[in-house]
């Protein structure tokens, strides 16, 4: 079906400093850093905003706040938080899949959890009251018999997990996936960056006892294919079915030859940019083929 490659629309400048504001916050007190670091953050999204990709260059800034500031994972607390908060949610989730236990309802739990997200939303969000109030919603674009289609015809998917938290949800989804007799491979990032699920949160989450899980040997925001280990870059290369989680992945993804695979994105599109290019509102659930 395709989709069209997303370049940082104006908007996405404002969204990337916000993030850079807030993990200069998380990383550090110094009040003379902070203020270098903000400075060169601009500087550097100056002069390499237009035609970038999102991602890559919200990705570019937060390694360069790591690596300056020494803080390897500023987000380790939110992390804990949203793991608290899908643990919490879990048993009204299972309640909802005991009435209806279709591989639809199974995508929506899984998109659901999307929204715990720290680069899309800021810290001081109420999580729980917008994953709660938005358990029940319906996918605006949802290609659920071509992925059951795929889910027949593949033996084995590569599943690109986005946040801590959240992958509590995709693990109902892969356990799901399991019925089709399909082995799950799980890619997770090779370090931290903001709250995506590194190693260590899906073995806490137990993704461990039902996929194997890689790296994409980086600690990229989403995909960006040219940060790819030389292992994870065979390994995507190879794999013909995919499942790519969250708004990152997908930008990236958009900018990656795809052909003969049966790629599929999951999201909650949660920004202006991402929902003009689904053509879908903001807030929307997507079950997309690219």
């Amino acid at each position: 079906m395709g989709c069209a490659i997303i370049k940082s629309n104006y908007e996405c400048g404002a969204c990337i400093l916000r993030q850079v504001k807030e993990a200069i916050d998380l990383s550090c007190s110094d009040e003379n850093l902070k203020l270098d670091l903000m400075q060169n953050c601009i500087i550097y999204m100056a002069e390499n905003f237009k035609d970038s990709q999102p991602n890559e260059l919200a990705t570019e800034v937060n390694q360069y706040i790591k690596e300056k500031t020494k803080c390897s994972d500023a987000y380790f607390k939110q992390k804990e938080i949203s793991d608290e908060i899908a643990l919490s949610l879990i048993p009204k989730v299972k309640e909802i899949l005991k009435t209806n236990n279709c591989l639809e309802t199974h995508v929506k739990v899984a998109i659901v959890g999307n929204i715990l997200d720290f680069g899309a939303y800021n810290v001081n969000t109420d999580f729980k009251g917008l994953i709660d109030s938005n358990l029940n919603k319906n996918l605006s674009i949802n290609d659920v018999d071509e992925f059951e289609e795929a889910l027949n015809h593949h033996d084995e998917v590569l599943y690109l997990v986005d946040n801590a938290g959240e992958i509590v949800f995709d693990k109902l989804l892969i356990e799901k996936i399991k019925e089709y007799d399909v082995n799950v491979i799980v890619a997770v990032k090779s370090g931290p960056i903001v709250n995506d699920a590194c190693m260590k949160e899906a073995i806490d989450a137990g993704l461990d006892e039902l996929s194997q899980i890689v790296t994409l040997g980086c600690d990229s925001g989403g995909i960006v294919e040219k940060m790819f280990s030389d292992d994870f870059r065979k390994l995507f290369d190879e794999s013909k079915f995919i499942i790519s989680k969250g708004m990152a992945n997908y930008e990236g993804l958009t900018e990656m030859d795809l052909n003969g695979k049966d790629v599929f994105a999951l999201l909650c599109s949660k920004c202006t940019p991402i929902s003009k290019n689904l053509s879908v509102d903001i807030g929307s659930f997507v079950l997309k083929k690219l």
